[in-house]
C-alpha cells in the first residue's frame, strides 16, 4: 500500500526542487522568471484571453493574476485591449516583445527540463505525465468531481 504522507512530501519536494531550477536558469538566462513565462505562454496560447482565463489555468486567485500581468505590461511584455464580448474585462495580447521574449525563452525551458528528466526512464516518464494529467482534474474545484 503507498505511503500517502510520503508520496505528498516526494511529490511537494520534486516540485519545488523543480521549480527553483528552472526558475533560476531563466532567470539567469533571460531576467524572466518561470512564473511570468508560464502567463505569457497562456496569453499566446489562446486566442481571447482574459485575467480570469490565466487564473484558472494556473490555479491562483483572479487578485495575483492581475498583479502578474501588470508586472508583464510594465515590461512590455503584453497589453490590456478592450474586449468586445465584454466591457467588464479586458482581453490580453502579447506584444512584439512579449512574443519575443517568450519564444527565446522556450527553448531555454524544454532545454532545461530535458536536462532534468534525462535520468529517468522514457517508460516511468510518460507514466508520470499520464499520471499527473488525469489527477490534476480531479484537484480542480469546478471540474466534475474536483474538490479541491
Amino acid at each position: 500500500m503507498t505511503d500517502l504522507t510520503a508520496l505528498f512530501n516526494d511529490l511537494v519536494r520534486t516540485e519545488t526542487r523543480l521549480y527553483n531550477t528552472v526558475d533560476a536558469r531563466l532567470r539567469a538566462e533571460h531576467g524572466l522568471p518561470l512564473g511570468s513565462l508560464e502567463v505569457l505562454q497562456i496569453i499566446g496560447g489562446r486566442p481571447h484571453c482574459r485575467v480570469q482565463d490565466v487564473a484558472h489555468e494556473v490555479g491562483i486567485t483572479v487578485g495575483a493574476t492581475s498583479k502578474a500581468v501588470d508586472r508583464l505590461e510594465a515590461r512590455g511584455w503584453c497589453r490590456r485591449a478592450a474586449n468586445p464580448d465584454d466591457r467588464r474585462s479586458s482581453l490580453l495580447v502579447l506584444t512584439p516583445a512579449g512574443r519575443e521574449v517568450l519564444d527565446t525563452a522556450t527553448p531555454s525551458l524544454e532545454a532545461v527540463l530535458a536536462e532534468l528528466t534525462a535520468g529517468l526512464p522514457a517508460p516511468l516518464l510518460d507514466q508520470l505525465a499520464g499520471a499527473l494529467r488525469a489527477w490534476r482534474p480531479l484537484l480542480t474545484p469546478d471540474s466534475p468531481g474536483g474538490s479541491a
